[in-house]
């Protein structure tokens, strides 16, 4: 809560006024804990919310002004509601515009507001700011003007200001997960219907571990456009036996190992068995989390990040060698890949009493291999997008 004073004397600061009226809203950061290149093939991810995130403070004003002001950042502006458009000068005030122009969009109409953000998610660190600032922006302004809040909604909203106002062609997946996370649970999402449920994950002594290569991710689009349509390739393949099918997840494992013969090129197969077996292995991972078997679902992240290696290709040097140096320390139960590849971040299961050790051990060992130095986040899950009660 001294962290909530000292950013309402901060909001004071920049725009005067009394703290009377000032409410506060948060939302996470979010992790992909298992489900890597299944959202666009139809099949579930399983991402969970953090708990550090973005914090908003706001405050109405009786004209149609946005200011805004971030304690990340030294831009700061005033934006007019009704000539709300990119403007690459912005930088980080775009994805509030964004989300303001899309509700309007929307039929939502709202007077101005004086605005203060303060994030705790590492920019490029693969954490997701941008769905954590764009959902926080959503929530507070449609509580802000007493309107009821329907989160499914508001991650579309927040998706459609990233792909159309933004520009970044991004899936579902993260602003979901900040909108609707739950503490103490990770998400089941179908991303296709958004179909999902909240699943336990009672990680006992061991904590989330982020480890963020810090390695530039040159290769991700192309190679993304590639393995997509690769993907597409095998399901046309795979339409001589099932005619009916427009993605992979449409499909189980052993209905693709009786016909995975249709496909002749073995780069193909060896995509679409990636993305069958990953989708499996989520389901795997649901069933064993429900059963409180920690081990299990720790050699499931591993056998996820083996096939994201070998079979998907999208690993790269930096993101195995961080695996297999946390696959050497003591005390952890599983480590993979996290997010598109070809840099990023990993996620480790890893005993509290180990956590220390992890860090140093791991660290060392990846800059000793790779010359670049890591930054580790030890993290638990948390809610989604709310309202902070500060009295």
């Amino acid at each position: 809560m001294n962290e909530i004073i000292e950013l309402k004397h901060q909001f004071i600061q920049a725009f005067g006024g009394t703290d009377n009226t000032i409410r506060v809203f948060h939302a996470p950061g979010r992790v992909n804990l298992i489900g890597e290149h299944t959202d666009y093939n139809g099949g579930y991810v399983f991402p969970a919310a953090l708990t550090f995130g973005t914090t908003m403070l706001i405050r109405s004003r009786d004209d149609r002004k946005l200011r805004l002001v971030s304690t990340n950042f030294e831009l700061s502006g005033t934006i007019d509601l009704d000539k709300l458009q990119y403007e690459q000068e912005d930088d980080w005030m775009n994805y509030p515009k964004g989300v303001a122009y899309y509700l309007q969009q929307h039929g939502h109409t709202f007077g101005g507001y004086d605005m203060l953000f303060s994030g705790k998610i590492p920019n490029g660190s693969g954490l997701s700011s941008s769905a954590s600032i764009e959902v926080v922006t959503g929530y507070g302004l449609l509580a802000m003007e007493g309107q009821p809040i329907d989160t499914v909604k508001l991650s579309l909203l927040a998706q459609e200001a990233e792909n159309k106002f933004i520009g970044v062609n991004c899936g579902i997946m993260d602003q979901f997960a900040v909108a609707n996370g739950k503490k103490d649970h990770a998400i089941l999402l179908m991303c296709d219907t958004l179909e999902f449920r909240h699943v336990p994950f009672n990680s006992r002594s061991y904590k989330i571990v982020i480890a963020n290569t810090n390695k530039r991710r040159g290769l991700v689009e192309s190679e993304y456009n590639t393995r997509r349509s690769q993907c597409e390739q095998a399901v046309r393949y795979l339409q001589a036996a099932f005619p009916e099918m427009t993605l992979l997840g449409q499909i189980t494992l052993d209905q693709y190992n009786t016909h995975e013969h249709l496909i002749p090129e073995e780069i193909i197969r060896m995509r679409a068995r990636h993305v069958i077996e990953e989708i499996d292995r989520v389901l795997q991972s649901i069933q064993v989390l429900e059963n409180d078997d920690l081990e299990a679902f720790g050699q499931l992240m591993i056998a996820s990040h083996r096939s994201l290696q070998h079979l998907y290709e999208v690993t790269g040097q930096e993101l195995d060698s961080m695996v297999n140096a946390a696959l050497q320390a003591p005390g952890v139960l599983g480590s993979r890949m996290t997010g598109a590849g070809f840099g990023g971040c990993t996620v480790s299961l890893v005993h509290e009493d180990h956590i220390e050790n992890f860090i140093k051990q791991v660290g060392e060992q990846y800059t000793e291999e790779t010359s670049l130095i890591p930054a580790f986040y030890v993290c638990d899950i948390g809610d989604g997008v709310k309202e902070v009660h500060t009295s």
